[in-house]
């Protein structure tokens, strides 16, 4: 597995991502995970941030210790949500730390915004596009899981749109960085998937490619959440775009597409300090 736009990292076993504008901008720690590194096994091998999946809650929690450890994150200060594929953003502060963890997680949340140092946003993945962003001027980060559902819902949108309307951020100043995800080559979906995004205003000739059989598309997440996030205003200097598919390098990045749904999670986190 190569990148020409993001790091690649390894700390003993472990093997992780971070994104190069995130780290300039400083005051930021921030981590996405790749399976290599944790200590899980069978589907979930090796490194499975879910709870949810199967796993053995002690492995998941040690491999969580081993990803913020290299992140200079404390566990303590996580916060997870369950993931439905919404448009719906949460507020949290250091009163939430633990959730999804410790104690129940949020519902319906697919986004988690805070102005709090210390507070460590969590969100997972295993296909769908991750998306980060930090303002180091209001000093706001957040943290959104993007599916092709909360892609026609323009999750990304809606991130920038709180961090703007909500904590007064001047959206030149805010960094993004787009994770990774998998590709259009990979992605095939249906009739309904594309009538989806027909009214979303998003080219769908620059996104989409009809197979010739008429029923099937493949579609590129990854454009399309890059075209919503400059049209929201990002700058293309701030951000970043991963190039790695999930589903072509399903051997280190958990795959949905390419297991059938047998596998653990990846997980983004971000936190500032």
């Amino acid at each position: 597995m190569k990148s020409k736009t993001v790091n690649i990292k390894r700390s003993g076993d472990l093997e992780y991502i971070t994104f190069p504008r995130l780290e300039a901008a400083g005051g930021v720690h921030h981590i996405f995970s790749t399976r290599k590194g944790g200590v899980s096994g069978g589907v979930y091998a090796e490194m499975n941030l879910s709870f949810r999946n199967g796993d053995i809650r002690e492995n998941v929690i040690e491999n969580y210790r081993r990803l913020c450890k290299a992140a200079n994150i404390d566990t303590a200060h996580l916060v997870l949500s369950r993931q439905m594929h919404t448009k719906n953003i949460r507020y949290v502060t250091h009163k939430d730390w633990g959730t999804g963890i410790t104690k129940p997680g949020f519902c319906d949340v697919d986004g988690l915004i805070t102005d709090e140092p210390g507070v460590a946003l969590v969100t997972q993945y295993a296909d769908c596009v991750p998306l980060l962003f930090y303002d180091p001027v209001a000093r706001v980060c957040a943290n959104s899981h993007s599916g092709w559902r909360g892609t026609v819902l323009k999750m990304g949108e809606q991130t920038v749109k709180m961090m703007v309307e909500g904590f007064g951020c001047d959206v030149k100043n805010i960094v993004a960085a787009i994770g990774p995800s998998i590709c259009k080559k990979c992605y095939e979906v249906d009739l309904p998937v594309y009538e989806a995004f027909k009214n979303t205003g998003i080219p769908l000739d620059t996104v989409i490619t009809k197979k010739d059989d008429g029923e099937h598309f493949l579609l590129d997440l990854r454009e399309a959440n890059r075209i919503i996030l400059t049209a929201a205003g990002i700058l293309p200097e701030n951000l970043d775009i991963a190039d790695i598919c999930t589903c072509e390098n399903s051997d280190r990045l958990h795959s949905h597409r390419a297991t059938g749904g047998k596998r653990g999670n990846l997980a983004a986190i971000i936190e500032m300090y």
